[in-house]
This record gives C-alpha cells, sequence and structure tokens, in this order.
C-alpha cells in the first residue's frame, strides 16, 4: 500500500525538488502541499516544469487535512519550522529540512541563529538526518532534521578521515563553492542576475556561517574532544551544485582507503580512483556524490574534493532518503535517477 506524504512549503525549491523525485516514487504519494504565500494556485503555475504531473492545489497549512497522512516534509524557512511542528499532529513522522533542529544543543542554536529555541522539547527527539552515518536512528525516528547542504559535503569528506584517525585534527581546511540555490527562492538584491552574475564572492568569511554549528557538533563529538576547522563558502553563479574541497595533513593513500572504505556499500556516495577528481557537472540532478583524492605536492598533506547537488543530495534528496527508512520502504526508491548532462 503507497504511503501518503505532504509537503510544507512546496513552492520553494527544496520543495519543488521534493515533488520531482516523489513524481517517481514507486510507493509515495503526494496528498497535500501547502504554499501560504502562493494558496489557491496550481502547482503548474508556479512551477511550469511540473505541469505533466497531477497534484493537489497549494494551500495554506491550516487548512491542509493530516488525516491519513503518513509523513510530512517541512521545506520550510529557518525558524518557521519550530512553531509549524509544534502544532503538527504527535503520531505524524516528519522529516524538516530547515535549520530548526540540527543543533542537538539548544544553546548553541541560540547563538548560531541569534535567538533562542522555541521548541527544545522536540529538539530532544530529532535525529539529525546525515542518512549514511544515522541510519539506524533515522529508520526508528519520527523527527528527524536535515543537514544543512554544505555542512552535508564537508561531512562527507571529513567523517571516515576523523574516525579512522588518517589526519591531523587541528589542521583541517574547507572551502566550498555552492550555487546560488543554496541561498532559497525569496528575492534578495545581492542574487539579481546582475549582482551575482560574472563573479563569485565569499561570504560569511571567519567563521560566522551557521553551518559551522553543524561541523563542530559532528566533528567534536566523533573525535571525542573539540574540533574547529577553518571554513570558507563562496558563492558561484550556477544554479545547482555544491564543489567542497578539504586541505588535510596526512598520507593521502590512507586518506583515499578510509573513504573507500566508509563509502564500499554506499549508493550514493562514490569515492573515485586515486588522483580523480570529481566535478558538480557529473552530479547535477541527482542523488550522489562524487569523492575524490589528490596527493599535494608537499609531502604529508592531501587534497581531498567533494560534488554534489545542494538540492538533490544536500537536501530533498536525501530527506527523500530518510523518508523511505521512516517508511519502512526500500532506500533507494524515487532516488536512482542518473545525473543530468551536459
Amino acid at each position: 500500500m503507497a504511503k501518503n506524504v505532504a509537503i510544507l512549503g512546496a513552492s520553494g525549491y527544496t520543495g519543488a525538488e521534493l515533488v520531482r523525485l516523489i513524481a517517481n516514487h514507486p510507493d509515495i504519494e503526494i496528498k497535500a502541499l501547502s504554499g501560504n504565500s502562493k494558496a489557491g494556485r496550481k502547482m503548474a503555475d508556479v512551477f511550469p516544469h511540473l505541469r505533466h504531473l497531477d497534484l493537489p492545489v497549494l494551500t495554506r497549512i491550516e487548512d491542509v487535512d493530516f488525516d491519513g497522512i503518513d509523513l510530512a516534509f517541512c521545506a520550510l524557512p529557518h525558524v518557521t519550522s519550530q512553531a509549524v511542528i509544534s502544532k503538527l499532529p504527535k503520531t505524524l513522522k516528519i522529516v524538516d529540512l530547515s535549520a530548526d533542529f540540527r543543533l542537538r544543543d539548544v544553546d548553541e542554536y541560540e547563538k548560531w541563529y541569534g535567538q533562542p529555541h522555541s521548541a527544545p522539547e522536540l529538539q530532544k527527539e530529532a535525529v539529525y538526518g546525515l542518512t549514511e552515518f544515522y541510519r539506524e536512528d533515522i529508520r526508528a525516528a519520527r523527527l528527524v532534521a536535515g543537514t544543512g547542504c554544505n555542512a552535508a559535503t564537508g561531512q562527507f569528506i571529513l567523517r571516515p578521515l576523523i574516525s579512522a584517525g588518517v589526519i591531523d585534527l587541528d589542521q583541517i581546511i574547507l572551502d566550498l563553492k555552492c550555487a546560488v540555490s543554496g541561498a532559497g527562492r525569496s528575492l534578495k538584491e545581492n542574487l539579481l542576475h546582475a549582482e551575482l552574475s560574472e563573479g563569485y564572492h565569499g561570504y560569511a568569511v571567519g567563521g560566522t556561517h551557521r553551518h559551522l554549528g553543524e561541523f563542530d557538533q559532528e566533528f567534536s563529538a566523533l573525535a571525542g574532544r573539540p574540533v574547529q576547522i577553518q571554513f570558507t563558502p563562496h558563492l558561484v553563479p550556477a544554479n545547482r551544485g555544491i564543489l567542497a574541497t578539504a586541505y588535510v595533513q596526512g598520507d593521502a593513500q590512507a586518506v583515499h582507503d578510509a573513504l573507500v572504505a566508509a563509502y564500499i556499500d554506499e549508493t550514493f556516495v562514490q569515492v573515485l580512483p586515486f588522483g580523480q577528481t570529481p566535478s558538480t557537472r557529473h552530479i547535477r540532478g541527482s542523488n550522489l556524490c562524487h569523492i575524490g583524492v589528490v596527493a599535494d605536492r608537499i609531502a604529508g598533506r592531501v587534497i581531498v574534493i567533494a560534488a554534489l547537488d545542494n538540492l538533490t543530495k544536500g537536501s530533498s534528496g536525501q530527506a527523500l532518503q530518510n523518508a523511505n527508512l521512516m517508511l519502512g520502504l526500500d532506500e533507494e526508491a524515487g532516488l536512482m535517477m542518473a545525473p543530468v548532462f551536459p
């Protein structure tokens, strides 16, 4: 029997991406779509690329009938999810794509997001949604907090290396390029074509990016002691994709071996042959993450590069992967599409 889902916030990029993915899912049906600013409109009017699908009309969240809904995806703006999820039926499974439940310590949430957490009791039951590393916890969860797309990319590189003890934990630099869809769909002056095209720039430079809270949380827990990395994200004039380059100290072959061992049985994270590097053009529109390892010309230094689609593996694809586990379905269902090339 098919599982029924609602997508709250379907008028944003990640909501539309969820619709695109679920349209090819054999065991999930979309029963409700919300988009408060677009309530009453058809998805075809908001996203013409979905015109061929028979979808519910967008409605306001308070008008969604959750009777018979097995799981809700919350593709809502940060902060909004806390208030919305608090009012949803307690029997409903939820995958949240916002930042609202990613940080286990509510004091850390206030530090990084500048306001108190409004649902600390819900935070206690939230499971961090990096599927490949929290699979069994996610399978049993009611509330899963999807990772940040930048945070996911960096963790796919660094978690296995920290766990294997093959790098210097005090010498980690992560340089990341993210496409503009990672900033969401709302109108912002700095994201206008004339402001963004024909150049790229760093942002949140100097350790102010909120995804550092996730890195601190996850890497320190793995290492059993505080781990802080240097991290600079850059906004590039592309629609989709993240390319993350990590500079670490260790033996290059040992680094490659640790990544191969970590992902040998993983469908969606693929380690390239030693010396090869990935490109965002080879993962676009897919739920794949490609990782490459190269030995630096300076002995003892290693370059590790990862590429994924920020809207798919970094967000909506990850959310569907988690939902499959929560609903007792094949984890890969709806996610085996090939990348779009060229």
